[in-house]
């Protein structure tokens, strides 16, 4: 990235700047496995507006609530500490017993070990609920009632949210003083990639797409792709608002919806769901899961033992896919990398967005992005604020015409990719009057069309009565 990108980062975004030196900082969080987004809060606690870390403090501060030794927390707790985290954690609530429990997986906390007290769960309603969660907590060793055992108590708890809320505003306006090629720049490098390393446009772009399913509610997306292109790092790293599955049995108790616990499953408490090897992941009730899975899809809802399931969330597949020598996959009909329980047509009908991962280029070091940038929780929080942004639907009606009977499924797809596309590369856009019509065209329209046709040429491979032509979508005439 050029200097002139960098100075304008730090002059339209100062608050949510930060200067990113891999060489540097990766030695400080060695023996912590951290996501991006914390990562980069508590280098904005440390780091000064030049870019340098205090790396005493920092220190002193992952040794105090990110402990490398993961036994010593139990020990400490044992010994009547009270013990302060900033930690992943799970939480259940059991009906049954009028319990509220939590797990810490990565500290060997389980759930019938941890339990939230009454006014704990009262003082952050909308916070303790069902689900995975990143927080700073203080936790302590309690008798339970009948005085025969202890559990782990949760006596304070601070959700892990340094940005309570972002103007989306703020981002708008800030957008302006960028061009599109330089915005594109920025929004790789806040990903944590140098586009410098990115050998064309069209790879940036295919890369940026990931985004889209962080951006857009209910937006269904397939990428296959070689091995060691970053799927699972963009997924499981940049966002707190997203579950990836990497592999093994998924249950439809873990997917939607446990009815011996009553408990919403995966897909109705994240933005989007990723399941990351595909190949390797295999239902337990496929005939089940599929049905579920098909209402899901199609309407944001679906019916397990007459409760119904409504969610927002996306769902991601991702797998991989054999190249040629000229790294095109070798066969025609990309779905055969499916496994059989996804390889039906009237299931990936569904999915709206296909991503051609073999265009993308093979993570290496020297694409790890140096420089200033926005910070992985500003970034991941702006994309989830724009979920909700309803303006940017309303404008693809405005901008494009299309024929009377077009297909209903296929107009949907088109208008969630392009809509994502506006949020992501043109989030200043408010009314018609600022939208350059060529970008539309080119980012937007064009790729979204593009993208669901693949959808429909690979289910046509599946089963012919699915026709390949997409309907006519123009962008309208100034």
């Amino acid at each position: 990235m050029n200097e002139n990108i960098s100075s304008k980062i730090r002059t339209y975004f100062a608050p949510m700047a930060i200067y990113k030196d891999p060489n540097s900082t990766d030695s400080l969080f060695a023996g912590r496995n951290l996501p991006a987004f914390v990562k980069d809060y508590l280098l904005k606690r440390f780091i000064s507006a030049e870019g340098k870390v205090d790396r005493g403090g920092l220190t002193s501060f992952l040794n105090k609530v990110i402990p490398q030794d993961p036994a010593s927390v139990k020990d400490r707790l044992g010994m009547g500490e009270e013990v302060t985290l900033l930690t992943r954690f799970t939480i259940y609530i059991d009906l049954v017993r009028s319990i509220r429990r939590f797990s810490i997986p990565d500290l060997g906390i389980k759930l019938n070990e941890g339990q939230i007290p009454p006014y704990i769960y009262e003082q952050n309603k909308g916070e303790l609920v069902d689900g995975e969660k990143w927080g700073i907590i203080k936790l302590c060793l309690m008798p339970d009632e009948d005085g025969k055992k202890n559990h782990v108590e949760m006596v304070d708890f601070k959700p892990f949210k340094p940005y309570k809320s972002v103007d989306v505003d703020y981002l708008r306006e800030a957008r302006k003083s960028f061009t599109t090629e330089e915005w594109i720049d920025v929004l790789i490098s806040a990903m944590e990639y140098d586009a410098d390393t990115f050998a064309s446009m069209q790879q940036k772009i295919e890369f940026l797409t990931r985004l889209f399913i962080f951006i857009e509610p209910r937006l269904n997306v397939i990428e296959l792709a070689p091995k060691g292109t970053g799927k699972s790092y963009v997924f499981g790293n940049l966002s707190k608002y997203g579950w990836i599955i990497s592999g093994g049995k998924v249950t439809r108790a873990k997917l939607l919806y446990d009815k011996s616990k009553e408990q919403l499953g995966i897909l109705c408490n994240h933005d989007y769901t990723a399941f990351d090897e595909i190949q390797t992941i295999v239902f337990q009730e496929p005939a089940e899961i599929q049905a579920a899975l098909k209402a899901y899809l199609e309407a944001g809802k679906t019916t397990i033992d007459n409760k119904e399931i409504i969610s927002e969330c996306g769902l991601m597949l991702m797998g991989n896919i054999p190249l040629d020598q000229n790294k095109k996959p070798i066969n025609y009909r990309y779905f055969d990398s499916l496994p059989n329980s996804f390889r039906e047509s009237a299931l990936l009908d569904r999915f709206h967005c296909f991503i051609e991962g073999w265009y993308l280029p093979r993570i290496s070091k020297n694409m790890i992005y140096k420089g200033w940038t926005i910070n992985v929780e500003y970034f991941s929080e702006v994309m989830h604020a724009l979920r909700t942004e309803n303006v940017y639907g309303m404008l693809f009606d405005q901008l494009v015409e299309y024929e009377a009977n077009a297909d209903m499924r296929d107009f949907k797809a088109v208008k969630r990719i392009a809509t994502a596309a506006m949020k992501l590369f043109f989030p200043h856009w408010k009314t018609v009057a600022d939208v350059d019509l060529q970008d539309f065209d080119t980012y937007c329209l064009q790729p979204a069309i593009y993208r669901r046709g693949i959808i429909k040429t690979q289910c046509h491979y599946i089963d012919p009565e699915f026709k390949t032509q997409m309907p006519i979508i123009n962008t309208i005439k100034e």
